[in-house]
């Protein structure tokens, strides 16, 4: 089974699809890509919330003269990283800024982790000064991670509800992936995540190898919500007025 010290160690922006990547592969590519794709509506100060590593700092800042600070929030202790690298810390439910102190935020992978997502969201609500956007990515086919703080798989429909619940408007929302996005997604788990023996593992990953450039080069440009579709991700914007 893949070691959390080799998630670690992948690159979340230039990263190289091999059989050590093969499991956050297409997930990490549908990020950056929905992140850099619409980096210029990332104006004024930015609070980065549940900021990891903060790996997207670089690519938001790049070529973006819109962007006057960086700030990056997380949990005192985390899973992902040993060493403390946020700018502040937060308990997880209280954002330890004033009213109306940024004008963006950026929450990649983190509502997932939330419990009380209205709560959070309000909070989030309340940091970001009016006019202000937050920009979101939360995934759907995803194992169980950083158990047991692992709560919820959102559809559309009931993650434009909580945002309007917690006061967000001119929701947008969008899949990170469909059909083929979603299976390259699962192969990739399947054959990092799965108990295999190792010959079966190996030959999988060769496989999958094989494959995975295939489904992605074939994913639709054209992607919409609808019966029966299967979403990889969500991502989207959502705005305080």
């Amino acid at each position: 089974m893949q070691s959390l010290q080799a998630f670690k160690e992948i690159n979340f922006t230039n990263i190289q699809l091999n059989k050590d990547t093969i499991a956050v592969y297409a997930v990490r590519k549908a990020i950056l890509k929905a992140i850099d794709n619409q980096k210029n509506l990332f104006s004024g100060k930015l609070l980065d919330i549940g900021c990891g590593v903060m790996p997207y700092k670089e690519i938001i800042y790049k070529n973006n003269p819109q962007l006057i600070s960086y700030t990056g929030l997380d949990l005192q202790e985390s899973n992902f990283h040993d060493t403390q690298i946020a700018d502040e810390q937060w308990d997880g439910k209280n954002i330890p800024f004033t009213e109306n102190e940024f004008d963006c935020l950026l929450a990649t992978e983190v509502l997932e982790h939330c419990f009380e997502p209205i709560e959070t969201l309000k909070e989030m609500h309340r940091v970001l000064k009016p006019n202000g956007n937050l920009f979101f990515t939360v995934p759907f086919i995803w194992p169980l991670h950083e158990v047991p703080y692992d709560a919820y798989r959102y559809t559309p429909y009931s993650l434009k509800l909580i945002l309007e619940k917690a006061g967000f408007n001119n929701i947008k929302i969008h899949p990170l992936g469909g059909w083929n996005t979603s299976l390259a997604q699962m192969l990739g788990l399947y054959f990092s995540e799965n108990r295999l023996s190792r010959n079966k593992q190996k030959l999988g990953k060769y496989l999958a190898l094989k494959i995975i450039p295939y489904l992605l080069k074939r994913e639709s440009k054209n992607l919409t919500f609808g019966h029966h579709f299967m979403p990889s991700g969500l991502y989207g914007w959502a705005q305080k007025y």
